[in-house]
């Protein structure tokens, strides 16, 4: 195969790859309380094809769920309840107006953007090394450097927007796109393998 032939299938992987991740995350995170733990599946799935090329996030993804439910199934319910307690907290207060609401809103933002923050943290955590310290490191990567986590905020909040001209883009990459940052904060992979 010549050079710009291999290029060109080099750079489409790095499309298709985390686009299939995405896929599957989607068609687990239908359960209400799944979403935490497909998540982590799906990172678990990118960060075995970052670390040795292997092409089956689709698959990789619903082969490493049930552990990830496992390890998570608590914390996606309690994401999943704290993240409808502030999405319902802030229509109350844009409903309700005055003062207290602009003093209110704006921390019920924050928190939900720390929520998000964590979560994915949580979800690269368990991807990269699923010890029982991985909350531990979730914390540290999220919380522990202020660049990091505003980055990490960043991605989530334009990774949906900046995929949006590509069909299903944003259910495909928008979470996967971030993952990918959140993966390679946490464990930079030296040398990858071609496929």
């Amino acid at each position: 195969m010549m050079g710009w032939e291999r290029g060109a299938l080099r750079a489409m992987e790095f499309v298709a790859q985390p686009a299939l991740a995405g896929a599957a995350f989607c068609l687990l995170a239908l359960g209400v309380v799944t979403w935490l733990p497909a998540l982590a599946a799906a990172a678990t799935a990118l960060q075995d094809w970052r670390r040795d090329g292997g092409g089956r996030p689709f698959t990789g993804t619903l082969r490493a769920f049930p552990r990830c439910w496992r390890a998570l199934w608590k914390d996606g319910l309690a994401a999943s309840a704290l993240t409808a307690l502030l999405v319902v907290n802030c229509l109350f207060l844009l409903s309700t107006g005055g003062p207290a609401a602009f003093v209110l809103l704006p921390v019920q933002f924050v928190l939900l953007a720390t929520l998000a923050v964590y979560s994915l943290s949580l979800a690269a955590g368990i991807a990269v090394n699923a010890s029982d310290e991985f909350r531990r490191r979730a914390a540290a990567l999220a919380f522990g450097s202020p660049r990091r986590g505003l980055a990490l905020l960043l991605v989530l909040l334009l990774a949906p927007l900046a995929v949006l001209p590509v069909p299903l883009g944003p259910l495909l990459l928008g979470p996967t796109i971030p993952l990918l940052l959140a993966l390679s904060l946490h464990a930079p992979v030296k040398k990858r393998n071609p496929a």
